[in-house]
């Protein structure tokens, strides 16, 4: 072959296979990479998964560290959130990035809402604890203002704010008895004809002086008011009352029986006592009957 085409061809043929190297090479690389960016991606699923589990124990830390009933239910509710968008996580493929985006997001939401949660609850305790040491102040000082009368006006003005907690009235000794026509109790809570609830009204020097209209709430088994034909404000709404009596209270411990004529067949079951006077309530007791 003539040494003019040879050499060319030959330049072409290394070029060629030079080229081929190249590609097999840059492939292979980018394989590599490929693989590198999907393990990246698996680890931080995982990531994210295990984060969403801590998220999820610590709200259940934080409902055994508070009483608020209202805010449990919420931590709740989100505690749920949380769970429902791990299991979205677990179905997701780690190379899904358009869900891995959404479901970070929403993992950034969940710990934001976390963290005021912290924040609030600890503000709670802090407020809870201020409130005991000053119920705690309020009560030493009382018991200094009984034995120096001359100085009580004055510092009633200074302590009014407090002095509301320790001015409740306070119902003991209740107790709600279902009787007969002849006035006896039954032994059947169907056989009721009367329901007699007394109570003691105790004493309290540090409330005021005057006419009070107590209210005597009884719920049946189902949470229902055995109704008296009317209502009165607790909490910013009204609530039925099954019996009500007037009174003139001293400060001094006054004992009290109401009388409610059934109207109906009761069921046995559990049967509420609660006494509200001055929009608070005072006392209240539950009763079986069967």
């Amino acid at each position: 072959m003539n040494k003019k085409i040879l050499i060319p061809l030959v330049a072409v043929i290394i070029a060629l296979l030079g080229g081929m190297a190249y590609l097999l090479m840059n492939l292979q690389q980018q394989r590599q990479a490929n693989e590198d960016m999907q393990e990246l991606a698996r680890l931080d699923k995982q990531e994210m998964e295990n984060e969403y589990e801590r998220l999820t124990l610590q709200y259940s830390e934080m409902k055994t560290k508070i009483n608020n009933d209202s805010i449990i239910a919420q931590l709740t509710e989100e505690q749920m959130k949380s769970q429902k968008l791990l299991e979205e996580l677990k179905q997701t493929k780690a190379n899904d990035a358009r869900e891995i985006t959404r479901l970070k997001k929403e993992l950034a939401t969940v710990r934001a809402v976390l963290r005021d949660y912290v924040m609030q609850i600890d503000s709670l305790n802090r407020q809870n604890e201020q409130l005991r040491a000053e119920n705690t102040q309020v009560r030493q000082e009382l018991a200094q203002s009984q034995n120096q009368a001359a100085a009580l006006s004055t510092e009633k003005a200074s302590l009014s704010e407090k002095v509301a907690i320790a001015a409740q009235l306070d119902a003991t000794n209740i107790q709600l008895l279902a009787l007969k026509k002849n006035n006896k109790p039954v032994k059947k809570i169907k056989d009721c004809k009367t329901m007699q609830a007394s109570f003691t009204i105790s004493r309290n020097v540090t409330a005021a002086n005057g006419t009070r209209t107590v209210y005597v709430r009884i719920q049946n088994p189902g949470g229902n008011t055995l109704s008296g034909g009317g209502t009165f404000s607790y909490e910013n709404r009204n609530l039925e009352y099954t019996m009500k009596k007037n009174i003139e209270y001293t400060g001094e411990e006054m004992s009290l029986t109401l009388y409610w004529t059934v109207s109906q067949m009761l069921e046995a079951g559990d049967y509420r006592v609660s006494i509200f006077v001055d929009g608070n309530m005072i006392g209240s007791r539950t009763f079986s009957y069967n």
